[in-house]
């Protein structure tokens, strides 16, 4: 009988915390075919097996391509409730107690559907999985980066009657071409609103698109950030600041950010002085939540028990929870850390 991995044990008991997770991106193939059919939605799929079939993409606009397609489902607020439900109880299951997730809704509103209806309906489940599972949350809004800032002015307008819902702002979508200075103005407007701000940036694109999140965003957090490591200066400059990045190893090989785990910037992050932590960003589509991306990176890159404790402790800390409740978190990861 083999010994269990102590490592894969360790992940398991950790509690963690999610900072990169866009909720339209946890849409599993099976419920989209019965959100299709409840709502009268054709699909150009027959059967699910066929929808993770579809799911090979040689980079992010192929991803991107098929996830707004599979939007195309969401039209009410049970069914924005429906999927952020399905999303934390497998949360749940991977010993996630806090959650800080994206949300789109650009890409509900040019479709129709009213921005009170997609908020009305995940920030349900986000109450009912606080009170009911015990998984704190915070709620970022992005806006789409492949959109013009006039797009995301007005998103933001819609979104200033529920202010006090939603936590902060993000920047998605196609990263290519879309420098965050493209942003500049918007990202100032909801900081003078009181809300936090993080950008997804070096990615695809190159460590001068994480330059210009850190300086004209002003962004508290970078999502992804893989390419920062190439530019000696900005790494040093993210370990002095202390600025969290949201690393999604599952996502960056099934998009070809990356050639196999092995080449995962994690480990590089983590010697760096990197405060990283560890991501599923869009789980449905990528082919796990996130224990298995810890695990996954863990056994990839020969982690140690110290670093993976270190990536739990992370997610807190570069987290926009209170220091109070970052502290608890803490304690309860040093007891699990000691089995």
């Amino acid at each position: 009988m083999t010994n269990p991995d102590p490592r894969a044990a360790l992940i398991e008991r950790l509690p963690k915390a999610e900072l990169h997770l866009h909720i339209e991106g946890s849409l599993e193939p099976e419920m989209l075919f019965d959100l299709a059919a409840r709502n009268g939605v054709a699909i150009p799929f027959a059967s699910a097996a066929e929808v993770r079939a579809a799911y090979s993409f040689s980079n992010l606009q192929d991803f991107l391509d098929i996830y707004y397609q599979g939007m195309s489902v969401l039209l009410t607020e049970q069914d924005f409730f429906d999927l952020t439900w399905a999303y934390l109880l497998r949360a749940r299951a991977d010993n996630v107690c806090h959650v800080e997730i994206f949300f789109d809704p650009q890409g509900h509103t040019e479709r129709g559907v009213a921005f009170a209806t997609v908020l009305d309906g995940i920030e349900r489940a986000l109450k009912q999985g606080e009170a009911e599972l015990g998984i704190s949350y915070r709620l970022i809004m992005c806006f789409l980066r492949h959109l013009s800032e006039d797009d995301a002015f007005a998103t933001l307008a819609a979104a200033e009657p529920h202010l006090p819902r939603i936590h902060g702002v993000g920047l998605d979508s196609s990263e290519l071409g879309h420098p965050p200075s493209k942003f500049e103005r918007v990202f100032a407007r909801a900081r003078a609103l009181g809300l936090h701000v993080t950008a997804h940036a070096g990615e695809e694109g190159p460590p001068e698109y994480v330059n210009e999140a850190l300086d004209l965003l002003k962004v508290e957090r970078i999502d992804h950030g893989n390419r920062a490591l190439e530019d000696t200066a900005l790494t040093q400059r993210i370990a002095a600041e202390a600025i969290t990045l949201t690393a999604c190893p599952l996502s960056n090989l099934r998009l070809c950010v990356i050639p196999e785990m092995a080449q995962s910037p994690v480990r590089q992050m983590l010697d760096a002085g990197l405060k990283v932590t560890i991501n599923s960003d869009d789980p449905a589509y990528f082919g796990g939540y996130v224990n298995e991306n810890f695990r996954t990176v863990a056994d990839a890159l020969d982690l140690s028990e110290a670093q993976i404790v270190e990536l739990a402790r992370n997610s807190f800390t570069g987290s926009f929870l209170p220091i109070t409740e970052q502290a608890r978190h803490l304690a309860e990861i040093d007891q699990a850390a000691r089995g």
